[in-house]
């Protein structure tokens, strides 16, 4: 019991790691001489960078992954809280149903946001308020680990439904 506990533990820090560095890394979008995530856009050559603001026209589908990919993360550190406080105070035999419940609108939440960004992605970089050309790019590692996130963030909280306390 103590390895699938350790297991568990493990499983859903990478989890938070992985929405943490998806949301903050500057690598949703790619090419040769930019990169761009939520936030911001860096040119490589010359390092600097952009930040994105209510200039752009498609400002709104940004905020709105801004804000699913925080509120992810935040899902996701709250729902190990919880599952702390739970493994203490939970009789034997019962459910993490509360860390479940929480880890999968986590799950939902980074879902909503990389498929928004995947949707919307075309409208986003042929933009003209771009000081650089980012049209010409694909989906870089941090879009990529924001889906990878969200397969973690569903496995751990079907992994915590089925989770009963034992001795």
């Amino acid at each position: 019991m103590l390895i699938l506990l350790a297991f568990i533990i493990v499983f859903h820090i990478t989890s938070a790691a992985l929405l943490f560095i998806s949301t903050i890394d500057n690598a949703w979008w790619v090419g040769d001489n930019f990169s761009t995530d939520v936030w911001r856009v860096c040119a490589k050559n010359t390092s600097t960078c952009t930040a994105i603001t209510d200039q752009f026209r498609e400002y709104q589908s940004i905020q709105a992954v801004q804000a699913t990919m925080i509120l992810s993360t935040i899902f996701c550190c709250v729902a190990f809280l919880v599952f702390i406080l739970q493994l203490f105070r939970l009789k034997q035999g019962e459910r993490f149903v509360l860390t479940s419940i929480i880890q999968l609108l986590s799950c939902l939440c980074v879902m909503i946001a990389a498929s928004i960004y995947t949707d919307r992605h075309e409208e986003l970089h042929k933009s003209n308020e771009y000081s650089i050309e980012v049209s010409e790019g694909q989906y870089g590692y941090s879009f990529v680990l924001a889906w990878i996130a969200f397969a973690f963030t569903l496995i751990s909280g079907v992994m915590y439904l089925v989770l009963r306390k034992r001795k």
